[in-house]
């Protein structure tokens, strides 16, 4: 019994001398930060220690417990002035992520990010945090979880340099307790060796990886390597004693079952002379036990004999005579895997899982051979394989957990946006645009590419488009629906709308609906009826009228319900019947009335001028009876509702809603960040964001890193990326303004909008009208595909920019043939082909000088100024598709407008300065011509100035100097 804990001494002393000889570390300096410890220390007196630049090794020691996925701040120390972290440890429960924060040397947080860690679990846990060399740089960090290194981070950033807090304003933190949670300890230790730290956890220490083989930590290693046979044989020894006192116990119960015998009987030699006396009667003879009296131990085979009973061995996992079996502890032989926990059971023993980030089954097992010969494995899972990081990006695997790196070369992005192959649009090796394409590169520096006039598909494959409507004649091999064949190949019709589904457009189908009858002389172009019943005798028959019983040919329904304005006593679903509704035709259950005039606020033109009669004369949504028409800075909007009266801004956005337009206002998004003078500029101007966060540094806020004015249409699909009121392209809502009124020579435009508001429709020979959009615009590009669908009439179409009321806008117009006015007064107007462009600000307003006015090309005093005239005097021809291209920058008189018959320029208006109107709303205009088409319609906010307007001040310039 005493020479196995002999051996053990001497072993122990043999392992420890050559420690103790070398005297180790340095006494370790403890520090307890428990809030309810009577000796715990002021914080600020840590200050100089965490300074100290002669400190090489700084440990953190805690236990503790959290419930399960609960997330808390174990410990921390802050700056109680501005609350500048230094120090901090935080676990994420739900994320299995534990986060440390210090204070680097610059001044800024740096973050490190354990991966993987099941430490709000319920369960009670000891971390020991190792940091090493942070006041020198490069510096590492070893967090070890319940005696066991997980993981360890090398080449930190130099911390702790040179904190402008003075030691009385620095703040320790620690959780907040719970129900179930407790913090059992903390505590901060400086200098001293690995071991001497974790033995204060009573920790042995066991490493997932190997130390740095380098100074105290080869000495450290070596000891935890003999401290590891020191475990070993010290188990051995106690297992020998344990199987000591099992054999004495077998002995003393051997002994019991021996005494029920008898005395045991000796019988020494006499001689022969001496007389013997007799012997005395033998006791009675006690019979044998036998197998009935079950004398084994339970599962034992009995078997009987001539002097009794005998007991087999006992069953695995067990160990005694079979009479007396104990139960062997099979975890004393370390089956399972390195901090693992092994469960003894009765009899055998079973392991948990493996730990998170390791795979291995979950072993379970009777006996000592067994634990011995079948060990539980667990392997470390290549999280970097399983597609742990972003696709792309580098991503490092360590033992147990991984660590996400930048993006591999020749990729670029971080882990919050991912990794995309590196393109750009000014290098051909790195363009991934096919030839016939526009490469485009956004704000973000990711790479667009749309296929050039004449073309359609992805950008990345492009093919031929005759009818420039964004759809190929021909498939494209590839995914995207603008890679679809063309349904009308010659007609433009950028939605492909195919009411009978027979693979030929609208736009381009005799028969649309299928039903026989041709598309001229059906009632119901678009719905099958071949009855062509018609109620109300209008022109839209049974199967598609709105109003079956009411003629209105106009077919307008506002609440979008299927029921025309015209039989609907809610024309605008507000729940309030027309006849009491003080706006029929605008929503607005409140029914405000601030001026009483009966009109309500929703709709009313003067909402605080009594206008019952509405009268607008000039078309520019403000009532005659409070327009001022006093405009300063000439935007369109009048200085008594202009919320910049003195800056040009026609768009009026008013972001943060506080009267002030952005344009004249220092912070748009009032989050007390200017958005352009110190302490700004604001990162993210248009979304609150007092703190600024911009994690990747490319000095645009992580708020707003994709969508700049938070309207959940991302920037490279939103037209206008920095106004959150517009996002698409959309004509579905616009004013009717017709510009000859009097008299009945032609009938008024009839317009049809179709794709969603990015194609409209003009089906009547009518007089000169528009189509104009609410939304207004400072600087902008306007695009569309412009197309005459007949040969018959050679009169104008064209397009308007800059609207501000009827009196005063920007019209491109295009006539096909020279031609005069069939009405001489009040002045003969001619019109010669070509196209031209036009400032209209008449003083007249709608009628017939403005309608001869805009017949005629050349300027006409009071009303129409010719700015630019093509000078090939080449009209439109028929059936064929022109683009055109829109520049408008109002805040310095920029235009300029080009036109493409399939990829070739035919038309450009080089640079053209006029101030005419300073922005406004667009539109489309028509004069006497039928069936015109403008399709694939595209606007877009751009206040950027064109480097050819720097060319041409230049040029003139010089031209005047000279």
């Amino acid at each position: 019994m005493l020479a196995p804990r002999g051996a053990a001494v001497l072993l122990l002393h043999l392992v420890l001398q050559p420690w103790l000889a070398a005297g180790a570390q340095a006494t370790p300096q403890v520090f307890d930060l428990l809030p309810s410890s009577s000796q715990r220390l002021n914080p600020g007196a840590l200050l100089p220690v965490l300074t100290d630049p002669a400190l090489n090794d700084l440990y953190v020691i805690s236990t503790f417990k959290l419930q399960t996925k609960s997330s808390a701040t174990i410990f921390g120390l802050y700056s109680s002035t501005d609350n500048t972290k230094y120090f901090e440890f935080t676990v994420m429960g739900r994320l299995n992520k534990a986060i440390l924060r210090y204070l680097k040397n610059d001044g800024k947080v740096h973050l490190v990010v354990f991966n993987n860690l099941q430490l709000a679990d319920g369960r009670r846990h000891r971390i020991l945090l190792r940091l090493s060399n942070l006041q020198r740089g490069a510096g590492s960090l070893e967090l070890y979880l319940d005696c066991i290194q997980v993981d360890s981070i090398h080449s930190l950033p130099r911390a702790f340099a040179g904190p402008s807090q003075k030691p009385e304003t620095i703040e320790l933190r620690t959780f907040q307790r719970k129900p179930q949670d407790f913090l059992e300890e903390l505590k901060l230790v400086v200098r001293g060796s690995l071991f001497q730290v974790a033995s204060l956890q009573d920790c042995f220490l066991q490493q997932s990886e190997p130390l740095p083989a380098t100074g105290t930590g080869d000495f450290n290693r070596q000891f935890l390597g003999q401290m590891t046979q020191l475990n070993q044989l010290l188990g051995e020894v106690k297992d020998l004693l344990r199987q000591q006192v099992k054999e004495t116990s077998f002995l003393r119960n051997t002994i019991a079952e021996c005494q029920a015998c008898g005395p045991l009987k000796f019988q020494s030699p006499t001689p022969s002379s001496t007389v013997v006396p007799p012997a005395p009667p033998a006791p009675p003879t006690r019979p044998p036990r036998r197998c009935d009296s079950n004398p084994c131990f339970r599962g034992v085979q009995c078997t009987d004999s001539r002097d009794g009973f005998q007991c087999g061995p006992c069953p695995e996992g067990y160990t005694g005579n079979g009479i007396t079996c104990i139960d062997v502890d099979e975890c004393k032989y370390h089956p399972c895997y390195p901090g693992v926990r092994c469960i003894n059971l009765s009899p055998g023993f079973r392991c948990d899982a493996c730990p998170v980030g390791f795979t291995g089954p979950m072993v379970q097992g009777v006996g000592i051979s067994f634990a011995k010969s079948n060990k539980q494995v667990c392997t470390d899972i290549d999280e970097c394989r399983n597609g742990a990081c972003v696709p792309n990006s580098i991503c490092v695997n360590t033992l147990g957990s991984y660590r996400c790196g930048p993006c591999k070369p020749g990729y670029t992005g971080d882990q919050i946006r991912g990794c995309k192959a590196e393109r750009n649009c000014r290098n051909p090796e790195l363009n991934p645009c096919s030839v016939n394409a526009q490469c485009i590169e956004e704000r973000q520096g990711d790479v667009t590419c749309v296929c050039g006039v004449g073309w359609a598909g992805d950008g990345y494959i492009c093919g031929k488009d005759v009818d420039i409507d964004s759809y190929p004649d021909e498939e494209l091999p590839c995914s995207a629906r603008n890679c679809k064949k063309d349904n009308c190949k010659y007609v433009p019709n950028s939605g492909q709308e195919d009411a009978d589904r027979d693979g030929i457009g609208d736009a381009c189908d005799e028969d649309a609906d299928g039903d026989g009858i041709l598309n001229e002389q059906d009632n119901c172009v678009l719905i099958h009826n071949v009855d062509q019943r018609n109620s109300d005798k209008d022109i839209f028959g049974d199967a598609c009228d709105n109003c079956l019983s009411v003629l209105n040919n106009d077919q307008k329904d506002t609440d979008g319900d299927g029921r025309g304005d015209a039989c609907d006593d809610d024309m605008d679903g507000d729940g309030i019947k027309n006849i009491l509704d003080n706006c029929p035709k605008f929503p607005n259950r409140d029914q405000r009335d601030k001026d009483g005039d009966g009109v309500g606020d929703a709709c009313d033109s003067c909402p605080d001028v009594s206008n019952p009669n509405q009268s607008d004369v000039d078309n520019d949504l403000v009532g005659d009876s409070c327009d001022t028409n006093q405009d300063s800075d000439g935007d369109g909007h009048q200085d008594s509702t202009d919320n910049c009266p003195t800056v040009i801004n026609s768009a009026q956005l008013d972001t943060d809603k506080d009267g002030i337009g952005d344009e004249c206002d220092d912070d748009d998004d009032n989050d007390g960040i200017p958005d352009l003078v110190p302490p700004g500029p604001d990162n993210c101007r248009l979304v609150p964001n007092p703190a600024q966060e911009d994690s990747n540094s490319d000095g645009v806020g992580d708020i707003c890193e994709s969508d700049f004015d938070q309207d959940q249409v991302i920037d490279r699909i939103d037209v206008c990326p920095e106004n959150a009121e517009v996002t698409l392209t959309d004509f579905r809502a616009y004013q009717t303004v017709v510009l000859d009124p009097e008299g009945d020579a032609q009938i008024d435009p009839n317009w049809v909008v179709l794709n969603q508001g990015m194609e409209i429709v003009q089906t009547m020979n009518s007089d000169p009208g528009l189509a104009v959009g609410y939304t207004a615009f400072n600087g902008v590009d306007f695009e569309g595909t412009f197309h005459v669908n007949t040969q018959t009439d050679d009169d104008y179409a064209g397009f308007i920019f800059g609207y501000q009321d009827s009196s005063s806008f920007y019209v491109v117009m295009w006539k096909q043939t020279e031609q005069t006015y069939w009405q001489a007064t009040p002045f003969r107007a001619v019109a010669e082909p070509g196209i031209q462009l036009k400032a209209v600000k008449s003083k007249t307003g709608p009628g017939e000088h403005l309608r001869n006015s805009l017949w005629h090309t050349g300027d006409t005093s009071d009303q129409v100024r010719l700015l630019w005239k093509d000078s090939r005097n080449v009209g439109w021809k028929d059936k064929v598709s022109y683009r055109w291209f829109l520049q408008h920058r109002p805040q310095v008189g920029y235009i300029r407008v080009r036109f493409y018959e399939g990829s070739e320029l035919v038309a450009d208006s080089g640079v053209t300065i006029d101030t005419t109107m300073r922005g406004g709303r667009l539109g489309v205009f028509c004069f006497s011509q039928e069936n015109i088409i403008w399709s694939n319609l595209k606007y877009r906010c751009n206040d950027t100035i064109p480097e050819d307007f720097q060319e041409f001040q230049t040029q003139n310039f010089d031209r005047f100097d000279n």
